[in-house]
């Protein structure tokens, strides 16, 4: 067993560790949705920067790097730019509403504001794309382990997703805002050592410029190849309505930890945002056949850094995947539990009962992405399934339910059909590549949001039920 594989291991255990023993202080659902509404600008900052820094941000967005050069900076700045309207924003305007309604899932915001058949449809929707983002971070997971250690992917698939049920299933948000402070740690300082070194690695900046490149628009921070400005219209909207990171400001304990914490947060996203972009190209320098644009992290990792800096580097990954890893999960785990379980199927559930189907579906749930993960190519190909979905599905019947007043229930459910039809037909008709500017992503949103419109304007002569002004 080499020193990479024995650090990591012992990593690991460390992680899970601190989860279980945090989970012991996690008495019913409450705590395990929202930690008790108690979270501050720390932990908001930390827990929120360790989700949106995953496998997309880290394996990915190396391997975009990688493949197209300067442009991949708007896959990880996207997120940035939709963090900043969800800290002083939505954000919270939600938090208000959560705490004044006992909210525990954006499910139950949606049931609030419209009704409980836009609730079970939206979670339903949101179990199938995230359980392709939680395959993309194990997908990433198997990447590391493959290059550590030559683990194959299926070994590396069902050892990242044994790793998060196990410390996810014990505290929920409580033990995941925790074990997230720790991990943010070490991916900071893990990135912030492995770049320069990497970069002197071959050469400096110079020997970067000159190096052979596989397309004149490489250098291009506008767009390159697939990557580019484009990833805008895909990414922002789902960092404004994702429910994970929603529901981590719905234990935030007020406005300001939401303001503060998630500002931070998009200022960290926008300043790494170039990290990956660079240790991807830098891979190309070094490894410029690599078979897959996936292993150009780990590889920079293990083969062009001195042991001690490149087992950092990787601990700083394998910390990313499994903090973005959790955070889905956590996602899936509460949709079930609370929107679909607590709702639909037993609506006297108690706490402890809702409890323990929470825990039993974070199992359930870390299995069936684990499957996923092992079928699913690429990290990045996962990963733009969720976002897509995620932000077409939401970002209308969100903010329209946030700031129009008569909106209802009909106009939630137009926006939610029109968005997923377009999108699916632009998807499937251009092979995911839209036509021209126009994404599937952004199609979708331009449908959703033509829809509401055109519906409310039909009913602009009645009245709508309005449960709460959140404005």
């Amino acid at each position: 067993m080499n020193l990479h594989v024995t650090l990591l291991l012992a990593y690991s255990a460390g992680l899970v560790g601190l989860g279980l023993w945090i989970g012991r202080s996690v008495k019913g659902a409450r705590d395990f949705f929202v930690a008790g509404r108690g979270l501050g600008p720390g932990l908001i900052f930390s827990t929120m920067l360790a989700a949106n820094i995953g496998a997309g941000s880290t394996v990915g967005a190396t391997g975009l790097g990688y493949r197209d050069g300067l442009s991949a900076w708007w896959w990880v700045g996207s997120a940035g730019l939709g963090s900043l309207a969800l800290a002083f924003w939505i954000g919270p305007a939600m938090r208000r509403l959560a705490a004044a309604h006992d909210l525990r899932t954006i499910g139950d915001y949606l049931e609030l504001r419209y009704s409980p058949s836009v609730r079970g449809i939206v979670a339903l929707l949101l179990w199938v794309g995230s359980l392709a983002i939680l395959a993309g971070q194990l997908i990433a997971i198997a990447s590391i382990l493959n290059v550590v250690a030559g683990a194959p992917k299926v070994f590396g698939c069902a050892v990242g997703g044994l790793l998060i049920t196990i410390y996810s299933s014990a505290g929920g948000l409580k033990s995941g805002a925790w074990v997230n402070m720790v991990q943010l740690t070490v991916k900071m300082i893990g990135f912030a050592v492995a770049l320069p070194l990497a970069l002197t690695a071959v050469g400096g900046w110079p020997a970067l410029q000159q190096m052979p490149v596989p397309a004149a628009d490489y250098w291009s921070f506008w767009s390159g190849g697939p990557s580019g400005v484009v990833y805008v219209a895909m990414l922002a909207p789902a960092f404004v309505v994702s429910p994970g990171l929603l529901q981590k400001l719905f234990g935030a304990r007020d406005d300001r930890a939401v303001q503060l914490g998630v500002g931070a947060n998009a200022a960290g996203l926008l300043i790494y945002a170039i990290v990956p972009v660079l240790l991807g190209m830098i891979a190309r320098a070094k490894f410029p056949m690599l078979e897959s644009p996936d292993l150009a992290l780990p590889m920079i990792l293990m083969h062009a850094l001195p042991v001690a800096v490149g087992s950092l580097g990787l601990a700083a990954v394998f910390s990313a995947e499994l903090s973005a890893a959790d955070a889905v999960l956590f996602m899936l785990t509460t949709s079930l539990a609370q929107d679909l379980y607590k709702r639909f199927v037993a609506p006297a559930a108690d706490e402890r009962q809702v409890l323990f189907v929470a825990r039993v579906t974070t199992i359930a749930a870390g299995a069936i992405a684990t499957a996923f993960a092992i079928v699913s190519p690429t990290v990045i190909g996962a990963l733009t399934i969720f976002y897509t979905l995620l932000g077409v599905c939401l970002f209308v019947p969100i903010l329209g339910g946030l700031y129009v007043r008569r909106a209802a229930t009909i106009e939630a459910l137009a926006a939610i059909a029109a968005g997923v039809t377009v999108m699916l037909f632009v998807h499937v008709t251009t092979a995911g590549h839209g036509f021209g500017p126009l994404t599937p992503a952004l199609a979708g949103i331009g449908a959703a949001s033509a829809a509401f419109v055109v519906v409310l304007a039909a009913r602009a002569g009645g009245t709508a039920e309005r449960p709460e002004d959140t404005r």
